[in-house]
């Protein structure tokens, strides 16, 4: 019975594999684990934590957040000591993907990390006045 059931788990007639729903849960559970630590861009200006942004070079010098310093994720696993363990690091992307691939390299290399929730689209959405 069992085996029939995991069989009829996926139905692409009536979900896919990447359905929004599916993956909403799917983030909200790396949290509730605690395998992803978020920081708010709200908590920012509070915080001494250094902030780097994982984007391409190109995107970072189109714009970027103030204080941030720019390590592509490419670059991330060359460059880890050039970063501080005495210090929390919050990392960036455009909108979330590749700061969280940059912060399970950092926690898997004992890095005190947060990925900046929604990345550099929220920063901006949320700071406009």
């Amino acid at each position: 019975m069992s085996l029939y059931l995991c069989a009829a788990v996926y139905a692409p007639q009536y979900g896919a594999a990447k359905d929004p729903v599916n993956m909403a849960g799917m983030a909200a559970a790396n949290v509730a684990r605690g395998d992803v630590a978020l920081a708010r861009w709200d908590d920012l200006p509070d915080t001494g934590a250094l902030l780097v942004d994982v984007r391409d070079p190109a995107e970072y010098a189109r714009d970027h957040i103030d204080g941030a310093i720019n390590i592509p994720l490419d670059q991330l696993r060359d460059r880890l000591n050039e970063l501080p363990r005495d210090r929390e690091i919050w990392v960036n992307c455009a909108a979330g993907q590749r700061s969280y691939y940059a912060l399970r390299i950092l926690k898997q290399r004992g890095f005190h990390a947060r990925n900046l929730s929604g990345g550099y689209q929220t920063y901006t959405s949320s700071t406009i006045v």
